[in-house]
């Protein structure tokens, strides 16, 4: 058990020694058993100085629901399923109350507001909420399903706001579909994906780094870049970084579905025209992007990546990768298997 911190103290009439005075409230990590397994999680509690030891501790009704609340989405969390909060936001993004949602899933009328307070969903349930999270065309589909469960106002309502989600997102939802889709033929680690899978998130986060550092980046020399942060990721750790599969093409390294990449909404891509009226993609910083998702290794990783060929123009950084071990030994068209990463040139 960890140690206990201070939140705050609160005058109060005391419980425990039946006094008014103030209490300290407390939190401290715990382990609980939930369906047999061991879950840990942040408790909160009152503590009373004046009472003897054994009995010093109390929980307010309000403080011991939230507590069985944080245990399950500690539960939630360590099985891969979303949390109670996670589902309100699904709730709020479409606009619908907890019954709503459950009338447009075909659930019980209480089936929401049970996963959001006390209850624990089980994974087919959990499938069909992260559909509709993901993917509003999804949460259309149900909307037709289950349409004559609300009226004629209240459909339109729900409706609009779905469309709204289409509007803002659509793009990028089809785009990650379409670069999936691609990936298809790499669900499970292997050498040819660095025993990591697609991680269109990070993906995003690697490009806008290299983009915020790195000036007059266009597609050809940005796909360099990626295989050399994926490539260097692999030989530190074993692991490469963003899960993408590379050919041997003619400017070397091209990962699949290069093409649905650079149309990732959360990409700030331009095409522009060259001075020889050639179409060319330029990567530019996006300033919204959210880069938390690059840990340490990561970071340390790019910035090599990017202190070895910021100044290299893109005819360079293809000529310095064709130079590889792991472009020579493969043929063209062919998958650029990782364990050659290994053979990389010193930086």
């Amino acid at each position: 058990m960890a140690d206990t911190n201070l939140i705050r103290k609160i005058y109060m009439n005391c419980p425990v020694c039946d006094k008014e005075h103030e209490v300290e409230e407390r939190s401290r990590m715990t382990t609980v058993l939930i369906k047999g397994e061991e879950v840990v999680y942040e408790e909160r509690y009152f503590f009373c100085v004046n009472a003897d030891p054994e009995e010093n501790e109390f929980e307010t009704g309000a403080m011991m629901n939230e507590n069985l609340l944080n245990a399950r989405n500690a539960y939630r969390t360590q099985k891969g399923l979303l949390t109670s909060g996670e589902i309100v936001a699904i709730r709020e993004k479409y606009g619908l109350s907890q019954v709503d949602l459950a009338k447009m899933l075909g659930w019980g009328e209480a089936t929401i507001s049970r996963y959001e307070s006390k209850a624990i969903q089980d994974e087919a349930y959990d499938n069909m909420l992260r559909l509709i999270r993901d993917n509003p065309l999804q949460a259309l589909e149900y909307l037709k399903k289950n349409g004559d469960k609300f009226s004629a106002s209240k459909k339109r309502h729900i409706k609009g706001k779905i469309t709204e989600e289409l509007d803002a997102n659509g793009r990028e939802f089809l785009t990650r579909q379409a670069l999936e889709g691609e990936y298809a033929a790499f669900d499970e680690p292997s050498d040819s994906n660095g025993y990591t899978l697609l991680d269109i998130d990070k993906l995003e986060a690697v490009i806008s780094y290299f983009a915020e550092r790195m000036s007059n980046i266009f597609k050809t020399k940005l796909m360099k870049l990626l295989w050399y942060a994926d490539a260097l990721s692999f030989k530190q750790s074993g692991y490469a970084m963003t899960g993408l599969v590379y050919r041997h093409e003619a400017m070397g390294a091209l990962p699949i579905g290069h093409y649905s990449l650079m149309n990732l909404e959360n990409l700030n891509v331009q095409e522009e025209m060259s001075a020889n009226y050639d179409s060319m993609f330029h990567v530019y910083p996006n300033k919204n992007q959210d880069d938390s998702i690059l840990n340490a290794c990561d970071r340390d990783v790019l910035d090599i990546v990017i202190a070895k060929f910021k100044n290299y123009k893109t005819a360079e950084i293809v000529a310095y990768m064709h130079e590889e071990q792991a472009y020579i030994k493969t043929l063209p068209g062919a998958v650029i298997p990782f364990a050659l990463a290994k053979e990389i040139r010193k930086f």
